[in-house]
């Protein structure tokens, strides 16, 4: 519901002009961060999901382990609930439960974890998507973390998180195999991490009074945005969703850079 498939581009430009550290707080998928240019920047990517930690984690050390795990994978209903099933086990290796949970993802309906799609997909075109994912990840720390815990651990003057947390009132949609919920005293939790940190924030929300009024406070920015509805696209392609990008700093400082780039660019030509 919350990937950031459809807005990563508007997320990207709007990020600072400057910063040395990247903390991506509620990676997820992380359509961000692989959409993020790599620099020399220090990046982290953190999830409090253990099995997203531990999926990005495989591939980012042991891709050939991944893949060797995944050839054999059957486009089934009852593979797919036997995997989703093995999940729930304590005893088995990291790479075995990578491997089933990429099974799940790709193999469930919307992604959501729960339902057999019913869709052809071959898992070994995939094979080199997960190579490029192991080089774009080889300098990437991945943690799993709380999100108060990350933010106190990173926080700098030279620091930068973007944060794409559950959204408020459709918290239950993200509770996945094994994971606790995300409550409404986290996202209060959040905003005071966020109001009293020293780095710079990017906040992504669905557009939500609660959050309009949790976030009604001096120096902090307030765009809204949309981008198309990832589920209901399918159904209607035209199909909008609203968002909020939420931001301790001027986000348009970037546009207007980008901007005067364009004009000197076409300057140079006239």
């Amino acid at each position: 519901m919350g990937g950031k498939k459809a807005l990563r581009e508007e997320v990207v430009r709007r990020f600072p002009l400057s910063y040395e550290k990247y903390i991506e707080v509620f990676g997820g998928g992380g359509w961000v961060l692989f959409h993020k240019p790599p620099g020399n920047d220090f990046e982290v990517y953190n999830d409090r999901n253990s099995l997203l930690s531990n999926l990005f984690r495989c591939v980012r050390d042991k891709p050939d382990l991944l893949i060797n795990a995944l050839k054999y994978v059957l486009n089934s209903r009852e593979d797919f609930d036997r995997a989703r099933l093995a999940l729930r086990r304590r005893r088995s290796t990291d790479i075995q439960r990578a491997a089933w949970f990429y099974q799940v993802i790709r193999q469930s309906y919307a992604a959501a974890l729960t339902s057999f799609a019913s869709q052809p997909h071959d898992l070994w075109r995939d094979f080199p998507l997960i190579w490029k994912a192991h080089r774009r990840l080889a300098d990437v720390v991945v943690e799993n973390q709380d999100f108060e815990t990350l933010i106190r651990h990173y926080d700098g003057p030279a620091t930068f998180f973007y944060c794409d947390p559950p959204y408020h009132t459709t918290e239950g949609y993200y509770q996945n195999i094994g994971e606790d919920g995300f409550k409404e005293r986290d996202h209060i939790r959040l905003r005071n991490a966020l109001l009293s940190m020293e780095g710079k924030f990017l906040l992504s929300y669905n557009d939500d009074v609660f959050i309009r009024d949790l976030y009604d406070e001096p120096g902090i920015q307030i765009e809204p945005v949309t981008r198309l509805n990832n589920i209901r696209q399918r159904y209607d392609p035209n199909c909008q969703f609203s968002e909020l990008l939420i931001a301790n700093y001027d986000m348009a400082e970037r546009g207007r850079a980008t901007a005067q780039f364009d004009l000197f660019e076409m300057e140079r030509e006239f």
